[in-house]
This record gives structure tokens, C-alpha cells and sequence, in this order.
């Protein structure tokens, strides 16, 4: 083994073939990079840089293999450089010594002062930079900027312009071969987006998907091919990149995008427990761009519209570090009213509803058209992952001729053996459409206690879940309508201390949205 390792050492440079490059790209602020790395080895050591890597590259998931021939090879060492030539790097280099800097004044010819570096300003950090002004001494004083632009030697043997991964690669003999080079990195990112179009009235509008890319890595990927991971990947963070924020594919569907001038297909498969999405044509990312590309396309989708009043308005801090004792009773708990009227937008996501997609997470805008056909936004938000057949629930606003009124009518709580208390409520609906009747579902939340039973209502109720009913009225143009009802709690006070659940949560299962006032 001895006589291998003190045998040939070759030093080589090599660059890539481009057009070979693939990306995986992650909505978690990394991705994954296989570039195509020509080697021409000897037997023994040879010595290999790369100088093509990006600027936030992990060196411990490297993976340099041959994926065709089977040669094996075996990295004695690698190194690391992500500090690239700058004049910050090099002022650093410089501190303690007296460099020359060209003094450039309008109107006057170009003169040299010399100065002593005190302090460069230069603090090597994930992507580098002057983080702190630099110090530099001219005739024994001290400045705190540059008097000039800097002059430098040359550079030493070792300097780098990009950053770079250096090899020992020990061979067991001669190869020629197109090595595949595998690595993580941070700096990129992937987000989806949606864009729904309605036109002038109705419920059935057009859907369009986009990928947004980010990279922020510090390298140019000419002409790569292009992969997206949609799904919850467990992926570690440790302290310096928490400033960032093999499975057998099975048949894929097919999603309509536009690419340039082109007409192609992204295609999307399950992977493992996650979603691939591929872009078949090669696209160049530059470095510090973001770049948008069409995945998905549908029209004549169903979004169904529905009114919602939660009239229980809890503001954040409220009644906060109260315990379910206080809340039981305490007559003011829950009672300040909210009068507006959510607007949402329900889609089922499914093939007879012309999507049936696998989503990834992301923003979706609403817009509609005017009667002359020009768009205007009408609302936003956000969606998790949502699988094929799933119900989008989506608040896009508050009704403006929707209003809700909400106030206490009764309250009184026993402290006897059980714990009784009877809280009763007077909902006030109002339609002020013109032409247009209106179904609102009006959600209450049973936050006293989770034995209870509603009495004297005066409007059928379906039971949620354990502290939550809805109500569903029906009101015509320009009605008033009134609902009243009563909660009955009994609390037994050696069997149960109920906890407190959260108030005003929507009756969907995520948070509320911001209601305005």
C-alpha cells in the first residue's frame, strides 16, 4: 500500500460538461447538485481541483463516483475553499502592511498614497463581505475609509477566484472517465404558486401553477435539468446553515406548462413519500436570480364560495395565562363580537373538478374579471401540501354587504356539588346584497367546559367536534335574521378540570385568518 501512495501525483484542473449539469431542488432552502467531472487519473495519487462548485456547497455530503465504467475511486483528501479573490479578502490579507492605493480626483491626474492596513473590515462569512468599516493609516493618521483604490501584488499560488473542491485521488491504475459529482448545498430555494382567474359572476374560474426558483449559491448552472422535491423532507440544521433559513418512482401524471416559446410537459411522479416534479427542457439559473416556470394548468374549475361568521372575536393577549376555572366563570370571556363575515373559497382537488393534482405548498391569488374584461385582484392566501382528492378551504376577505352581530343575553354559573353554568347568545344577520341571496355558516365555540348541551335554539345546529356547532341560514336580499341559543355546561368537580381549548379557531382546522376590524 505504501509503494501506491508514494507513487504518481498528478495535479489536475478540470472543469465541467455543462450541458450534463441536473439540479434537485428543495423548498427548504437547499437542493441537490450532479455536475460532470472529466478525469484522466494515473495510478497512485493525483492530485484533482475542481473550480466550479457554489459558494454554500456541504463538504461532508460530497459524493464522487463513476456511475458508468465502475472504476472505484478513492478520495484520500478533500479540501474545501469557498473564500474567493475579493478586495476585501486581499485588503485582509494585507492587514499590518503597507499597500499602495491610486487616488482618483475630477479634473486632476491620477496620484499614489501609501497606507498601512490597520483593519481590513473584511469578515469571512457564508457568503463573505465587509461586515465593519476598515481602518487605514496615511501619514500617521487614522481613517476610516479607503483613501484610494487599493494596489495589490500578484497572487499567491494558492489563490482562488471560485470556490473549490480539492481532491487526493487515489487510483489503482490509469483511468479515463466522466466521473459524476454529487453534493448538497444551501441557497436555493422552491416555492409554488397559484394564480385563479374568475370571470365576471359565478363560481367556475381558471387555475394556473407556478414554480418560483431562487438561487442565491453563488454558482451559474448553464442548461441544467430541473427537479423539484414537494414534501416534508427531514433535513438538519445545524449552526451555520440555521442562518438560511433511492426509491423506485412509480407512473407519473402529466401537467401542462408553458416554457418559453415552447409547449412541453413537466411531468410528476410519486418519490418515496414526496412528489418529483421534472422539467423536461434544460433552463440556465444565474447566480442571484429567480426565475418563474409554468407547471400546472386548468380551466372550468369549480371554487365554491362560502360566507362564514365567527363572531367571537379573541384578540391576541386578551386572556392570556388563563386557566379553564377562570374561564368557566367569568362572564365576559368570549363576548367581545366581530362583525365581519369571511369570504371562502372551497376547491376540491380531484379529477372530475379538472385538477386531481398533488399541490405543493404554496400562495394562491384570487382575480376577477370586471364586466369589460380587465382583472382585478379579489384576495389571497396559503395552502400546505394537499394531495389529490383533498378540499382547498381558502379566505380571500371579509364581506362588505355581510354583516354579523353577536352579544351575550344571559350568564349565570352555580358552584354547587356539579359545577352548572348556562350562557345564553342572540346572533344578528344581515344582508344588504340587493339582488343576491346568501347562505352564512355561523360557527360558535363551546369554551366552558366540554360536557355541554344546547338549548332553547332557535335554528338548527350540526355538532363540529367536541367544543364547536355551526349553524347554517339562509338569509334573502335585504334580510335580517336572528339566532338565539343557550349552552348548558356541567362540570363535576372531582371528575373533570376541563382544559381550555382555543377561542376563535377556524372551524376548519387551521388558524384564524386577520379579520380585520
Amino acid at each position: 500500500m505504501k509503494k501506491h501512495l508514494l507513487g504518481f501525483i498528478l495535479v489536475m484542473l478540470v472543469g465541467h460538461a455543462g450541458a450534463e449539469t441536473s439540479l434537485t431542488i428543495y423548498n427548504q432552502n437547499f437542493g441537490v447538485v450532479r455536475d460532470v467531472v472529466p478525469l484522466d487519473l494515473q495510478q497512485g495519487v493525483n492530485q484533482v481541483r475542481f473550480a466550479d462548485t457554489t459558494a454554500h456547497l456541504e463538504p461532508d455530503s460530497v459524493i464522487l463516483r463513476d456511475p458508468k465504467s465502475g472504476v472505484k475511486l478513492s478520495i484520500v483528501e478533500q479540501n474545501y475553499r469557498a473564500d474567493p479573490v475579493s478586495q476585501g479578502l486581499l485588503l485582509h490579507l494585507n492587514e499590518g502592511k503597507e499597500i499602495e492605493f491610486v487616488v482618483r480626483e475630477p479634473s486632476k491626474p491620477d496620484r499614489t498614497v501609501k497606507g498601512k492596513v490597520i483593519r481590513s473590515g473584511y469578515t469571512q462569512n457564508l457568503g463573505g463581505g465587509d461586515s465593519t468599516q476598515p481602518v487605514v493609516e496615511v501619514d500617521g493618521k487614522l481613517q476610516f475609509s479607503l483613501p484610494g483604490e487599493p494596489r495589490f501584488s500578484a497572487f499567491a499560488d494558492d489563490t482562488i477566484l471560485k470556490p473549490t473542491l480539492d481532491w487526493r485521488i487515489f487510483a489503482e491504475k490509469a483511468a479515463k472517465l466522466d466521473a459524476e459529482l454529487c453534493y448538497v448545498t444551501r441557497g436555493m430555494s422552491w416555492e409554488a404558486s397559484y394564480n385563479v382567474v374568475a370571470l365576471e359572476a359565478g363560481d367556475v374560474m381558471d387555475f394556473t401553477g407556478w414554480i418560483t426558483i431562487a438561487n442565491r449559491s453563488g454558482k451559474v448552472f448553464k442548461d441544467a435539468r430541473l427537479q423539484f422535491i414537494a414534501g416534508d423532507v427531514s433535513k438538519l440544521r445545524d449552526a451555520e446553515n440555521a442562518v438560511y433559513a433511492a426509491a423506485t418512482p412509480s407512473r407519473g401524471q402529466n401537467v401542462v406548462f408553458d416554457y418559453g416559446a415552447a409547449r412541453a410537459k413537466v411531468t410528476e411522479e410519486v418519490f418515496d413519500e414526496f412528489h418529483l416534479y421534472s422539467v423536461p427542457l434544460p433552463a440556465t439559473l444565474h447566480d442571484d436570480e429567480t426565475k418563474q416556470i409554468e407547471f400546472a394548468r386548468a380551466e372550468a374549475v369549480k371554487a365554491q364560495r362560502i360566507f362564514i361568521y365567527d363572531g367571537a372575536e379573541l384578540r391576541q393577549g386578551m386572556y392570556e395565562n388563563w386557566n379553564s376555572e377562570r374561564i368557566r366563570g367569568n362572564s365576559e370571556y368570549g363576548t367581545l363580537s366581530n362583525p365581519k363575515i369571511w369570504v371562502v373559497r372551497e376547491i376540491k382537488n380531484s379529477e372530475a373538478n379538472h385538477l386531481g393534482l398533488p399541490l405543493p405548498k404554496g400562495k394562491v391569488r384570487f382575480y376577477r374579471k370586471d364586466r369589460d374584461g380587465r382583472l382585478h385582484f379579489t384576495g389571497e392566501d396559503r395552502i400546505g401540501h394537499t394531495a389529490r382528492d383533498e378540499i382547498l378551504r381558502l379566505y380571500s376577505g371579509n364581506a362588505f354587504d355581510l354583516v354579523g352581530e353577536r352579544k351575550q343575553t344571559n350568564f349565570k354559573s352555580d358552584n354547587s356539588a356539579d359545577l352548572v353554568t348556562n350562557e345564553s347568545f342572540e346572533i344578528k344577520l344581515r344582508n344588504r346584497k340587493l339582488d343576491e341571496a346568501v347562505e352564512i355558516r355561523v360557527v360558535e365555540h363551546l369554551y366552558r367546559g366540554t360536557n355541554w348541551e344546547i338549548r332553547d335554539n332557535s335554528a338548527e345546529f350540526s355538532k363540529m367536534d367536541a367544543g364547536t356547532i355551526e349553524f347554517r341560514v339562509t338569509l334573502k336580499p335585504g334580510e335580517e335574521r336572528v339566532i338565539k341559543y343557550t349552552a348548558h355546561y356541567v362540570v363535576a368537580v372531582a371528575k373533570e378540570k376541563p382544559a381550555a381549548p382555543t377561542m376563535g379557531a377556524d372551524p376548519f382546522g387551521a388558524p384564524p385568518p386577520a379579520r380585520g376590524n
